[in-house]
């Protein structure tokens, strides 16, 4: 089973989208500053050099829309490129226009706060630092600008007010990146919790609903079945009254699978009393697993399998029940209606799990309803219900196990079901 990957805050791709419009409108913003200072200001700017940063910016903001629009997935790499493509044009801009005397030189704390609440924690201290060293070298290196104070004293040093903007800009970046990046990494987790919460309160109501309805359905069967055996009764006299033995042969059929009927509707009464009353039974894994497909095999008589168990010291436990039982023959009953030649069951396990791996030859699962196999009656056969998939993954994960799905590369299905080793293992 695939690893849960952790619930980002928005999408890769809407928070690019979010940066492209932040980068237009600060740009824009620049070059109205630079038109503003230049014209009404008399700033001595190289204003050739400043335009040709803010419209090589602005080629970059028009190949990041045309990008959006590939439908390609946004990686956290490309991500981080594009952070570093503003931190880039933010210290060319500020060469051009007095460096570390420019009053705008805090802007760099933007693209470190987007870094620290969108981006891992690497990559989050790689803008962080991106951003420090183009400030310090803005304190040394850059084109004065006489109207903003230079940035150095008469005697050539450092001006206190310029290395006092470096040192807060300093303590504010990593003071940023660090506690914005804890928060927004406790709201994924916070986002991922609920979002696994609200999962399994809507299986758990459509699990009651079916409960409920099933209940209902047996209660009302067993009024009919009563009905249809007293009747089979008669309908045999009758025909051994008048000497129909072929007849005699279909009525006592027909009697025995309306017992069976009943049988089964009163066991499912009694296990679900004892599964109220009970705990789930800790027993061997390879021994459970040898009965459950020996009484499968029992119900399928057409399927022809192999079971490997793999070799390791330690006995693999765990907790099972019936359910968890016709669960797993669930999915054998999937596996071999798919084709019931040569299907593979295959258990292993390691310090914390048991896995359960079923391979049939069958077709495959259709790409368009893999992700919503188990979470909605959906099924894999022209007459199914989905409902056998459903109540199988309900009880795996009522078991804190899971079932995932795979098309095998050399074709048929892959079922993998993983449950958790019960205390008690040797």
């Amino acid at each position: 089973m695939q690893p849960a990957q952790p619930l980002p805050l928005s999408t890769p791709n809407r928070n690019l989208v979010r940066l492209t419009i932040v980068r237009g409108i600060t740009w824009t913003g620049f070059l109205a500053a630079i038109i503003f200072g230049v014209e009404v200001l008399g700033f001595e700017l190289a204003v050739t050099a400043v335009i040709s940063v803010i419209l090589v910016m602005a080629l970059i903001n028009l190949a990041t829309w045309w990008r959006l629009g590939r439908h390609r997935d946004v990686t956290d790499g490309e991500y981080l490129f594009h952070l570093l493509a503003d931190v880039g044009g933010l210290t060319l801009l500020f060469y051009f226009t007095g460096g570390a005397s420019n009053p705008f030189i805090t802007y760099y704390l933007v693209p470190v706060t987007i870094a620290a609440a969108t981006l891992p924690w690497r990559c989050a201290w790689i803008i962080a630092a991106t951003s420090m060293l183009g400030y310090s070298a803005l304190l040394a290196f850059y084109h004065p600008v006489p109207q903003l104070g230079g940035g150095h004293g008469s005697s050539g040093e450092l001006n206190l007010h310029v290395l006092g903007m470096w040192l807060n800009f300093a303590l504010s970046a990593g003071l940023v990146t660090f506690f914005i990046y804890r928060m927004a990494h406790a709201l994924r987790r916070r986002e991922q919790a609920l979002s696994r919460t609200r999962e399994a309160a809507l299986r758990n109501e459509q699990v009651i609903a079916l409960a409920t309805q099933a209940a209902g359905t047996a209660h009302e069967l067993g009024t009919p079945l009563s009905t249809m055996a007293v009747l089979l009764s008669e309908m045999r006299e009758e025909a051994e009254a008048d000497d129909h033995p072929r007849l005699q042969q279909d009525i006592e059929l027909l009697r025995q699978q309306v017992d069976t009927c009943k049988s089964r509707l009163q066991q499912l009464v009694e296990s679900a009393d004892r599964r109220r009353m009970g705990k789930p039974q800790i027993t061997d894994a390879e021994v459970w697993l040898g009965g459950v497909v020996q009484r499968w095999l029992v119900l399928r008589p057409d399927v022809s399998h192999q079971m490997s168990v793999a070799e390791h010291r330690s006995r693999p436990m765990l907790a099972v029940d019936t359910t968890l039982e016709q669960a797993l023959i669930n999915l054998l009953n999937n596996a071999a209606d798919a084709n019931p030649d040569d299907i593979a069951v295959s258990l292993d396990w390691d310090d914390d799990e048991v896995i359960i791996d079923i391979r049939d030859h069958g077709p495959g699962v259709a790409l368009s309803i893999a992700d919503q196999l188990g979470e909605t009656f959906v099924s894999t056969k022209s007459k199914g219900m989905g409902i056998g998939l459903f109540l199988t993954h309900a009880t795996i994960n009522r078991f804190g196990g899971g079932v995932s799905l795979y098309n095998h590369p050399e074709g048929g299905t892959l079922t993998e079901v993983m449950l958790p080793r019960a205390a008690g293992t040797e």
